[in-house]
């Protein structure tokens, strides 16, 4: 999959860009209701011998006009990237969102980033939005074509009669309904980040720990313990993943640390990155009187979280 970053205005030329078939849509997630609209325009672009693409946007539209610098993902950049080739789309269009974009009336922001990118038919959620204000939408689309595509509309999709939306998926990781977002999402949920060296307190206590860090944009699940597949060159492992503050060590700390001990693995990780891979919420972190106390509770969780993981791992 070709990856194409976009700023207003670009300066791509039509006639030497293929005919696409594009979904066109943010996809913070890419969970089943995105991928009924992305799997739709590959399936054309497919049927009718054409490239597919996805046009999306970064930063979130929030950062421009809410001015919300504290914006995290479901689907950081480069997990959105993997996903969508995964999906079999051709080419990525990632257009920055700026207050230039955003000013954008709907019928420019389809002659520059529509017909001007040589797309020919354009498949969309029912509630996409595009140009100043969001005036432009699927209902009024047709006035903006000039003759030039055609467009399809993807109706909402439900689950247990709900929409399937990346807010809903933001409101269950707050509250640790991991199996719930996976299956919003058709996969696991994942992190992704990079071994590094932290204060070594797990192996002292014969729980050796890998300390991850994880990008500042992407979107965690709720503090607590929970069972998880870890991801190293390519083959899962079973593992207890520690999400907070550490509260029975420290007492000032702000950003939440991951760390996972990785079962029935010795191997040094120093420097490797790794996905992690959320499966089920165990329980909420907790602060104990002593670190005897601790060392139980954790013996405990591994016992729960090896017959949880056993029959999937």
């Amino acid at each position: 999959m070709k990856t194409i970053e976009l700023t207003y205005p670009h300066m791509l030329k039509k006639e030497d860009l293929p005919e696409t078939v594009t979904a066109t849509g943010f996809f913070d997630g890419i969970h089943k209701g995105h991928q009924t609209v992305i799997k739709q325009a590959v399936s054309i672009a497919n049927e009718q011998k054409l490239e597919s693409a996805v046009i999306s946007f970064y930063p979130h539209p929030s950062v421009v006009l809410r001015n919300n610098q504290n914006v995290k993902y479901i689907t950081p950049l480069r997990e959105k990237q993997e996903i969508l080739e995964n999906l079999g789309v051709d080419r990525l269009y990632i257009i920055t969102f700026n207050k230039q974009l955003s000013s954008l009336s709907p019928q420019e922001f389809i002659d520059h980033f529509i017909i001007g990118l040589n797309i020919k038919h354009v498949v969309a959620g029912y509630d996409f939005t595009y140009g100043h204000m969001g005036k432009g939408n699927m209902e009024v689309i047709r006035e903006h074509t000039r003759g030039m595509f055609v467009h399809t509309v993807i109706e909402k999709v439900t689950l247990d009669n709900e929409k399937i939306s990346s807010t809903r998926i933001r409101e269950l990781l707050a509250i640790g309904e991991i199996e719930q977002v996976n299956v919003l999402l058709g996969r696991h949920f994942i992190t992704r980040g990079t071994v590094i060296e932290g204060d070594k307190r797990g192996r002292e206590i014969g729980f050796p720990t890998a300390n991850i860090n994880y990008l500042p944009e992407a979107l965690l699940p709720k503090a607590g313990i929970y069972a998880v597949g870890v991801n190293i060159d390519d083959k899962v492992y079973k593992g207890m993943a520690s999400l907070g503050i550490n509260p029975t060590f420290t007492e000032d700390r702000i950003d939440l640390s991951l760390e996972v001990n990785i079962l029935d693995f010795k191997d040094d990780l120093y420097g490797k990155e790794i996905v992690i891979e959320w499966y089920k919420f165990f329980r909420n972190e907790e602060k104990f009187n002593s670190v005897e106390a601790l060392i139980e509770q954790m013996e405990q969780d591994e016992k729960l979280i090896r017959d949880y993981l056993s029959p999937i791992l």
